[in-house]
């Protein structure tokens, strides 16, 4: 309770004494490179395997002739953009995302660079985190929509290839029996769990104490904090938005 207390006031002081907005600017630029376009690989790799091993392991359970053969597709569809696309790509950048984070605050707690900023007056968790903020908010949605068309292409690829369904379909499977609400629901998750990320992983950063072990420990904790935050948001946002 003393660490949740302490992660709240340390979200309050973010919007507190805030610089003017050009001054963050260039920041937000240069983290929406580190934490969207330097994950652009990652995420790929991971979004068309997961597509791929989804569409043959359904098949590969679907034994009834009674089920016809699009249903694989619909299953892949509905699996990817309610849980895998959102969440397994979260959970992957809480590893790459979240480490960073810690990891270049933490060296900057240690360094003494943050009190140096404080010393001048400057509002250090603000200046330094409300840029990985805003950048995480804008850039992991923007990852997720990507993992979820990479991870349905990944289906239909390994679908077609190894003969478990057609193109014809694999296609029609994808527009049955469509929900249009599970995409802005994938969008929801995706911000709330940019937001945790980001924001627990420099709350650990920030905080740390000590030299180049307590740093990497720092990092540790963020990626576990993070992954443990967004499965538990994924529960609660299931529980609050699909009941």
């Amino acid at each position: 309770m003393i660490s949740l207390g302490k992660y709240l006031i340390f979200l309050g002081g973010l919007f507190k004494k805030r610089e003017r907005f050009q001054v963050y600017l260039e920041q937000f630029f240069e983290e929406c490179i580190q934490i969207g376009v330097n994950s652009l690989f990652i995420v790929g790799i991971v979004a068309m395997f997961i597509g791929a091993v989804t569409c043959v392991q359904t098949a590969y359970n679907m034994v009834s002739p009674v089920i016809p053969n699009y249903i694989i597709s619909t299953i892949v569809r509905d699996m990817t953009v309610l849980e895998l696309a959102p969440t397994i790509t979260c959970i992957v950048l809480s590893g790459k995302v979240g480490s960073h984070i810690a990891g270049q605050l933490g060296t900057m707690r240690v360094t003494e660079q943050i009190d140096a900023l404080e010393v001048m007056g400057i509002n250090a968790s603000s200046y330094l985190v409300l840029p990985k903020l805003m950048a995480a908010v804008v850039m992991i949605p923007m990852l997720v929509v990507l993992a979820a068309f990479l991870s349905i292409s990944g289906g239909y690829l390994a679908g077609t290839i190894t003969g478990v369904i057609n193109s014809h379909d694999f296609l029609y499977g994808i527009q049955y029996d469509f929900i249009p609400f599970n995409v802005p629901f994938a969008l929801i998750k995706s911000v709330v769990f940019a937001f945790l990320i980001s924001t627990i992983s420099s709350f650990k950063g920030y905080y740390t104490r000590g030299g180049a072990l307590e740093v990497g420990q720092a990092s540790t904790q963020a990626v576990t904090n993070s992954c443990i935050s967004v499965l538990l948001a994924d529960y609660l946002l299931a529980q609050l938005l699909l009941n």
